[in-house]
């Protein structure tokens, strides 16, 4: 295996999200909490409105996570892509819009 190849191997993809790795984790910790309360609640018969307002709750921590994980592509992945070169950067941008048609749908 060449030089290139073996130090491509030991370092992990850098995200636009990995200097925040840490806290998109805790982020996703909580909510991942939340949703096992959400079940606790319909096995607990809780009043319906309840439950809905505890689902609302977690749309809205998903979509922060959300949010924040399409800046940091945008300002990351997107912006290096294009500096690469035109296609690259068409390519991110393309892929971006893509996620945000997936997130609204």
């Amino acid at each position: 295996m060449s030089e290139t190849a073996e130090s491509s191997l030991a370092l992990p993809a850098q995200h636009g999200y990995t200097a925040d790795k840490a806290a998109y984790l805790r982020r996703l910790k909580r909510i991942e909490g939340q949703v096992r309360g959400i079940a606790r609640m319909v096995d607990e018969d809780a009043y319906c409105i309840d439950v809905l307002t505890q689902v609302a709750a977690v749309n809205k921590a998903l979509h922060a996570v959300s949010i924040g994980l399409l800046e940091e592509h945008i300002g990351h992945c997107v912006v290096n892509a294009a500096a690469e070169s035109a296609e690259a950067g068409g390519a991110k941008v393309k892929e971006a819009s893509d996620a945000i048609a997936r997130l609204l749908r």
